[in-house]
């Protein structure tokens, strides 16, 4: 059987070639997401950087940490505490104490994520100055970059300043009167800074500082920097680092570090670790999917190419080769062709794993440092994946083959009169009712579940199977009803479309599929975020009551200042939210957070429409918060123990209980219970008979000084319509990329092999009086036709699996409308159309060019 595999190799080397690029470029693609995966899966230890000159860190309390049966469950605070005020006052004995704070600036024509800090924390880094001075003044500013020029007066939302100096970073430094500060053995006492929404007077800049690629600083006199963020939770001490252990000890989650683990009193310390985190989920994501891209493709190609074989199988059976033996022979085969594609395949995949690493690094997707490493599992994954299908794909063909008998092998050569197989029809069956059971199940018991990415991603890959494996019961009238029109205009083109597609039901079912995936998944995918985004869209619509929303400038806060002058504008009723959390220990080993919003409760009530449920906004008080039914416990008047932003453990009574919605409900609590939460929202209603033209203009007076923006109701819902985070969106295209790039190569490929594979039909035509170019326009109408099956049965799919999900929102009382992406769906149709085209036209016209009577005669 080896042999005769071999020679049938050798004559069927079109549809053998077919098969061979299908299943590696398949595995290829389970290589390179493999590899990539593998390699996100640990992050390099980090380095400190803004205090890298400095022996040992002390970091105030940022965690909340709290024991269970199961173990400690960590969480990072909303508000983290500043190092203890007594624990200060032991360290300000051991030497000098330089306080450190961090808060944003925006600067006109400089970069968006502008920080602040005091001047003389600048030599921890260390920065050096190597052209003019240090700040002095209140009105001087020291700035990284090449954005500011020495001398450049530049205009802050903290008020205008000068460049004068360029510094640049250095080892470690000596400090003189010129502004150069001594930091070796210095020790760095750290808690979280905060950030302000204060804005200074007219200022100068004073110097110049080199770029150090961490941040984006300006550089303040200590007593300017003070002024502007008063709330020092990071401090510089001069002394031993065991004096320094000394000194904190008893303090509660004070942490000393020393080394790299300085690092973590860094703005971000967990940032390539978090950016680990994403990619291996977007890695994991493109994974699965194109993984069963390249399995579906695959299984597919191979059981088409089987099929193309009825007739020679038939043949066989009549020169008494028997059923086992034919099955052997195609198993035989698949073997050769499986590991020479896979093991190509491998090849392939660790040649385009590092090219996508260093696409994803150009692209911002993954850290400067990232590269594919020297794990092996993905190369053993793929290789053996690849060839488990090859063999699989052939399997269900190959037992129908061998089981045919001779005179019924011969007489279904034409055309496919029974496509369907019993397994197929049960197989498809099975996963249609396992996909409408889980549906429900979720609908029934969690509909939240069916908003998470895993499972919007992952269902519709069973819908996909589903519909797939039982295309050739809907192929054929599909099929009709898509060529109706075309076979009612005059002459014969129409009527043979329909007829030579339908009559051909494995071959258009094969040629469909990479079209059916491809539309499924850009329908499924991008139409599931879409959805979502509306529906939290008309969420934020919904709860909005205000007037007019005030935003800070920086995104950071108002200052005291601004809310007061906000709070005395006559004819305007004022709620001032701040951004919070809290958190709740579940089943007693559950530690789970949520999103809170500060507000006083008579102001929110008359600006927040809260989708309630049960209770009332205005019973919200000091012993109170507003939960949704997400919690485990919801009932109202119940009491809770919670901890608060900064870590505080208190119990509050459940006033009132909001519906769960798209799952941005979150939480309301009172100022009170927000300690260290900075107003960062002003929701403003209009007093009866006020005027809103005069209200508007009096707002935007009073955040005129600190930069504020004042938006209307209408405006405000537009700017904070949410969007896709940009992974996420990244992740799904690049998912969608590669499948339409795998799927598009597959398309060429079964449309060379479907093609190749009818010659003697085109000979017939051509016998028949049909001309070269009616000819080739009948192929190119086929191949359309063929293209608008796999199409609709895509749209299928995608509009069932976001049925799903919109049932799912009605019932978390978040109704919306199911968003397909047109666009989107019609550019994969459009490319799938123009690939079938033009891979089923060029073989038929190469075939065409030899005369009709050779062509008929020519052997299989």
């Amino acid at each position: 059987m080896l042999s005769v595999a071999l020679r049938t190799l050798r004559a069927r080397w079109v549809t053998f070639v077919g098969s061979f690029v299908a299943l590696a470029l398949g595995v290829a693609l389970i290589a390179v997401m493999g590899l990539s995966l593998a390699s996100s899966l640990n992050a390099p230890d980090g380095k400190p950087e803004r205090f890298a000159a400095a022996p040992v860190v002390v970091k105030g309390a940022d965690t909340l940490r709290v024991p269970t049966s199961n173990g400690i469950r960590v969480h990072k605070l909303a508000q983290p505490r500043a190092v203890p005020a007594g624990a200060v006052a032991k360290l300000k004995k051991l030497g000098t104490v330089v306080e450190d704070r961090s808060f944003a600036v925006r600067a006109r024509g400089g970069p968006g994520d502008l920080v602040g800090h005091p001047w003389s924390t600048a030599a921890f880094a260390p920065y050096e100055i190597d052209a003019g001075r240090a700040p002095r003044a209140a009105d001087e500013v020291v700035v990284s970059g090449d954005w500011a020029k020495p001398g450049e007066r530049v205009r802050t939302d903290r008020g205008t300043v000068r460049v004068v100096g360029t510094v640049r970073v250095v080892g470690t430094v000596g400090m003189a009167d010129t502004g150069r500060v001594v930091v070796t053995g210095r020790v760095v006492v750290t808690g979280r800074t905060g950030a302000t929404g204060r804005t200074g007077a007219t200022g100068q800049v004073s110097g110049a500082v080199a770029r150090r690629g961490f941040e984006n600083a300006v550089f303040y006199a200590d007593e300017r920097a003070a002024a502007l963020s008063p709330r020092s939770v990071q401090l510089v001490v001069d002394a031993d680092a065991a004096a320094v252990r000394e000194a904190v000890r008893g303090s509660t989650g004070v942490q000393v570090l020393t080394g790299d683990a300085r690092r973590h009193a860094d703005a971000d310390p967990d940032r390539d670790s978090g950016a680990l985190t994403a990619m291996n989920a977007m890695f994991g994501t493109a994974g699965g999917v194109t993984g069963f891209v390249s399995v579906f493709v695959v299984a597919s190609t191979f059981a088409f190419a089987v099929a193309q074989r009825r007739r020679e199988f038939g043949l066989l059976r009549t020169a008494g080769a028997t059923p086992g033996q034919i099955r052997r022979m195609v198993l035989a085969e698949a073997l050769v062709v499986g590991v020479l594609a896979s093991a190509t395949g491998c090849v392939l995949g660790a040649y385009g794993a590092p090219r996508l690493a260093a696409r994803m690094v150009d692209g911002g997707l993954a850290p400067g440092w990232f590269t594919i490493g020297d794990a092996t599992w993905p190369y053993h994954l793929a290789f053996w994946t690849g060839l488990f299908v090859a063999l699989c794909g052939v399997v269900a063909a190959s037992w129908r083959a061998g089981r045919t008998a001779p005179v019924q092998a011969l007489g279904e050569a034409s055309a496919d009169t029974r496509a369907m197989t019993r397994g197929r029809r049960l197989s498809g069956l099975v996963l249609l009712a396992t996909a409408a059971v889980t549906l429900v199940l979720a609908l029934l018991g969690d509909p939240g579940e069916l908003l998470h990415r895993k499972t919007y991603v992952s269902r519709p890959m069973l819908l996909i199977t589903a519909v797939a494996l039982l295309a050739p019961v809907v192929v054929r009238p599909l099929t009709r009803l898509i060529a109706w029109l075309p076979a009612r205009l005059p002459g014969a083109g129409g009527m043979l479309v329909r007829e030579n597609a339908a009559a051909g039901v494995r071959r258009t079912a094969a040629i469909a599929a990479p079209v059916l995936v491809t539309v499924a998944l850009a329908g499924s995918l991008l139409g599931a975020t879409a959805t979502l985004n509306e529906a939290k869209a008309d969420e934020t619509r919904r709860q909005t009551a205000a007037d007019f929303v005030v935003t800070p400038a920086s995104g950071a806060g108002f200052d005291a200042a601004t809310l007061r002058g906000l709070r005395e504008v006559s004819g305007a009723e004022v709620s001032a939210t701040a951004s919070s959390a809290v958190y709740v220990l579940e089943d007693g080993v559950s530690l789970a957070k949520s999103e809170a919003r500060a507000a006083d409760p008579g102001p929110l009530a008359a600006t927040t429409r809260l989708p309630v449920e049960a209770g009332r906004t205005s019973d919200l008080d000091d012993d109170s918060l507003i939960v949704n039914r997400e919690w485990q416990r919801h009932t109202v008047g119940q009491r809770v123990w919670v901890w608060l932003g900064d870590g505080t453990r208190k119990s509050l009574r459940i006033a009132a209980v909001m519906t769960t919605g798209t799952g941005d409900n979150g939480v309301y609590v009172t100022p009170r219970n927000a300690p260290g939460a900075t107003v960062d929202r002003v929701d403003v209603a209009l007093a009866a008979g006020a005027d809103a033209h005069a209200v508007a203009a009096a707002l935007r007076a009073a955040v005129h000084s600190s930069g504020g923006q004042v938006l209307t109701n209408g405006q405000w819902v537009r700017a904070s319509h949410p969007e896709t985070n940009r992974t996420t969106r990244l992740g799904l295209l690049l998912v969608l990329g590669i499948a339409l790039l795998y799927t598009g190569i597959s398309l060429a490929n079964t449309m060379v092999m479907a093609t190749s594979d009818r010659v003697r039909d085109l000979a017939v035509l051509r016998l028949a009086g049909a001309t070269r170019w009616q000819v080739l326009r009948l192929v190119g109408a086929e191949a359309l036709t063929v293209v608008a099956v796999g199409g609709v049965l895509g749209l299928l799919v995608a509009g069932l699996s976001l049925l799903g999900m919109w049932s799912a929102l009605g019932l978390l009382s978040a109704p919306t409308t199911i968003e397909i992406p047109w666009t989107a769906v019609g550019a994969v149709l459009g490319a799938c159309a123009v690939t079938a085209v033009v891979w089923s036209v060029i073989p038929a016209a190469l075939a065409l060019r030899r005369r009709a009577v050779e062509l008929a005669g020519v052997r299989e």
